[in-house]
């Protein structure tokens, strides 16, 4: 359980590096595997497990978070395990869906550190932050809420066919029990991110003060350049 201390205590274009960059890369290793033949029923049987194990370890630990990172952290260790069910599957249409289910989840990342880079200049660390974000600076609480309801998974959002299309592999499969638990595992999960839009659109204002002199595009602009020039 190394991640969430990971991304708590790095500064985030650090953070939002190591959420995309090492999922893709092992993805693109096993992908090798299976397409030169050496993926077999053992390593189908482990990601198996493995898709499960992360499904239910990061629904459930997110839903106790009070930091905006560490809850994006457990939500991360969640995308995992449904990434991995397109490794499940073993099958060309499996694989299909990781791979759509990979390019949104990299594209969700991308979007909600880069508006959590932002939110940061303004201090903003723990869930509570957030409160009343949405009279301070509506469109940033707008687009902020757009990002995590797809990460919930909420219809018609990008999530949420990335979720159906790994789910519906999965059942094409026969693998109706890691379906059914990631189905479970993805309505949990929404409680668990919709805490913050639901914080920043309906919380108090106690813990929260936004400067308005910085418009939504011009704090995007200076989290990119923050994540380029820390990464770079």
């Amino acid at each position: 359980m190394w991640a969430p201390d990971i991304y708590e205590g790095s500064p985030t274009p650090v953070t939002a590096f190591f959420s995309i960059a090492p999922k893709i890369s092992i993805s693109a290793n096993i992908l090798r595997v299976f397409i030169y033949g050496s993926y077999g029923a053992t390593l189908q049987q482990i990601f198996f497990f493995c898709s499960i194990a992360s499904m239910i370890l990061g629904a459930l630990a997110a839903m106790a978070q009070t930091k905006v990172k560490r809850l994006l952290a457990h939500s991360s260790i969640g995308h995992v395990g449904y990434i991995r069910t397109g490794f499940s599957c073993g099958t060309i249409e499996g694989i299909q869906s990781l791979l759509i289910g990979l390019f949104i989840y990299a594209s969700m990342t991308i979007d909600a550190f880069a508006i959590v880079s932002a939110l940061r200049q303004t201090r903003v660390k723990y869930i509570a932050d957030l409160g009343a974000l949405a009279k301070t600076n509506p469109i940033s609480a707008i687009t902020f809420s757009i990002t995590m309801f797809s990460y919930a998974g909420i219809p018609p959002l990008a999530g949420f066919c990335s979720k159906f299309y790994l789910f519906f592999a999965a059942l094409g499969c026969g693998a109706y029990f890691l379906a059914s638990v990631g189905v479970v595992t993805s309505v949990i999960g929404r409680w668990a991110a919709g805490r913050l839009p639901r914080v920043s659109n309906l919380g108090d204002r106690r813990q929260f003060s936004v400067h308005r002199t910085r418009s939504l595009p011009n704090q995007l602009r200076h989290g990119w350049a923050c994540m380029l020039r820390k990464i770079g």
